[in-house]
């Protein structure tokens, strides 16, 4: 039977016409410092290894955080724009109403963290790790996340749309109601008997059907 296809409803951050926009000194950061109602622009944050930030109704704008560790960071009505975040350690963080857009997530960890109505648009997320993230009306859009790993990671109104996924691990996941038909890939790591009703494309169905342990033959 063939599922119908999932598009996730994904509520935008709630975030006021106008934030004020502020320098935040790495420096100055405590554990549980809690940030709210300003725009962060053109900063560098270097070397920043605290547990439990929270931000709140906040737009990071051509931000780049250089081997930064976050633990346990709550984003809540957050927007990054054109940031880099590569090899953040994002891990068990609460991101609830965040949209990340043009950013380069390559190799970010964000292992065992809980994604609630996320956008990722526009990315370099290669190398990037999803194990164990908890992600329901999460949407992938146009973005490249090839080599990421995704092992285990529970799907609930989870979507992919236009992106690169070669040789990504979706292994562990319940994939039905997932689609991946836009997605360009040419080989992907599935558990094959979590792959009932994963929406994919006639063209790809060849490469499933070769993860199926199938022997394709063309007809002379």
């Amino acid at each position: 039977m063939n599922k119908k296809k999932q598009t996730p409803k994904i509520k935008a951050p709630d975030l006021p016409s106008y934030l004020e926009k502020q320098i935040i000194s790495p420096s100055f950061l405590r554990d549980d410092e809690r940030i709210q109602l300003v725009e962060i622009e053109g900063q560098t944050f270097n070397g920043v290894d605290l547990d439990k930030l929270y931000f709140e109704k906040v737009r990071f704008k051509d931000v780049i955080f250089e081997e930064c560790s976050l633990k346990h960071i709550e984003l809540v009505d957050v927007i990054f724009i054109n940031c880099d975040l590569s090899n953040v350690d994002f891990s068990d963080a609460i991101i609830h109403h965040v949209e990340f857009k043009a950013c380069k997530l390559m190799g970010t960890n964000l292992s065992g963290a809980t994604l609630r109505h996320v956008t990722i648009e526009g990315c370099h997320a290669d190398y990037a790790s999803f194990g164990f993230t908890n992600c329901k009306h999460v949407l992938y859009k146009e973005s490249s996340l090839n080599r990421s790993d995704f092992y285990e990671a529970r799907f609930k109104h989870t979507s992919f749309f236009s992106c690169k996924l070669d040789q990504a691990n979706l292994a562990g996941i319940e994939l039905s109601g997932v689609d991946l038909s836009t997605c360009l890939f040419d080989k992907l790591t599935v558990s094959i008997e979590k792959l009932e009703g994963c929406i994919i494309s006639s063209e790809q169905a060849i490469g499933f059907a070769k993860i199926l342990g199938l022997v394709i033959m063309e007809r002379e």
